[in-house]
């Protein structure tokens, strides 16, 4: 385990009003927001000797004290894993991230990451995530697919990080629920924190340390017996908004371990037959579109990313032998 130093911040007439997450972020560059978010949340950082939220206003003379953990001292190594690009400038590149790609190294995956393939195509990248995460701006579940941005320098990893801050990126993900929803259309209101009994997933909560307001829209593009094909667009960027939404919805991603209770679905559950054969065996969920005003000179940008291969399976079967008789 790491060891944490323990620091100390006095905040100042300058510092008034801002966030606590995003004051340390600023104070401590080389950490990622996200990363300072997770130890607010844990309790390792303290104002005026108790626990706030990420969220919370600060004001002149509060003290900020802080386990700060250290850094991963090593570099993800470079790893001729293959990339699809969607687009590439001076400034940043749009990676198009399979199924099953980690985006960063972690425990239990140091290897075969998204952060270790651009090591290898890329001779420089953004360092204000950490050694761990170069150029990472944001990320997606592991079995999430789709549109990934990464800054190729720090200015342009502000310029990104800001525009998520104040929630000016566009994102649109292509979802296929198990169930249909009942009307065509809606926003889905509802706080979200840490599960209160399993700590790897996140639940619908109120009043808690850890709880976030969280906001999705979503709009039915295809109806089956008993499945849907959903746009869904996250106003805000909470760890796995959408699966939690959606689950709580009575509509749960397809294949989601954590949310749906099944892992797989099989041609015989389409079909209601005995094959066997596997249509889809993750989480049917894709990054399709992110919109956004470019870092360098603030035109728009419209990044899109296909649909793979095993939704495209996916729905053709629904299409199949799920279709709505008319």
């Amino acid at each position: 385990m790491a060891s944490s130093e323990l620091v100390e911040r006095v905040v100042t007439d300058a510092d008034a009003n801002m966030r606590l997450d995003a004051f340390l972020a600023r104070e401590f560059p080389d950490r990622s927001r996200a990363r300072l978010q997770r130890s607010i949340s844990a309790g390792s950082v303290l104002v005026d000797g108790a626990r706030a939220k990420p969220a919370a206003r600060l004001r002149p003379g509060q003290l900020i004290t802080l386990a700060l953990p250290e850094l991963p001292r090593e570099c993800p190594a470079a790893e001729p894993v293959p990339i699809d690009i969607l687009y590439e400038d001076a400034c940043l590149v749009a990676v198009n991230k399979p199924p099953s790609m980690v985006v960063h190294p972690s425990r239990g995956h140091l290897g075969g990451t998204l952060a270790n393939a651009l090591a290898h195509h890329f001779a420089a990248l953004s360092g204000i995530g950490g050694p761990t995460r170069p150029g990472i701006v944001h990320r997606l579940d592991r079995d999430t697919s789709g549109v990934i941005i990464v800054a190729k320098d720090d200015a342009t990893h502000l310029a990104l990080a800001s525009q998520w801050e104040h929630r000016t990126i566009e994102k649109e993900y292509l979802a296929v629920v198990a169930g249909v929803p009942d009307r065509d259309r809606d926003r889905i209101e509802q706080p979200i924190g840490i599960h209160p009994r399993q700590r790897d997933k996140m639940a619908i909560r109120a009043h808690h340390a850890t709880t976030r307001t969280a906001s999705t829209f979503f709009e039915v593009t295809e109806r089956f017996e008993g499945f849907a094909v959903l746009r869904v667009e996250p106003k805000t960027g909470r760890t796995h908004q959408i699966r939690v939404h959606l689950a709580h919805l009575g509509c749960p991603v397809l294949c989601d371990r954590l949310y749906g209770g099944r892992a797989r679905i099989t041609v015989g559950d389409i079909r209601r037959s005995d094959d066997a054969t596997v249509v889809l065996d993750r989480q049917a969920l894709h990054a399709c579109r992110l919109r956004l005003k470019h870092p360098l000179h603030g035109t728009p940008l419209e990044l899109t990313a296909p649909l793979p291969p095993d939704l495209t399976r996916l729905i053709a079967a629904l299409r199949q032998w799920r279709a709505v008789p008319a």
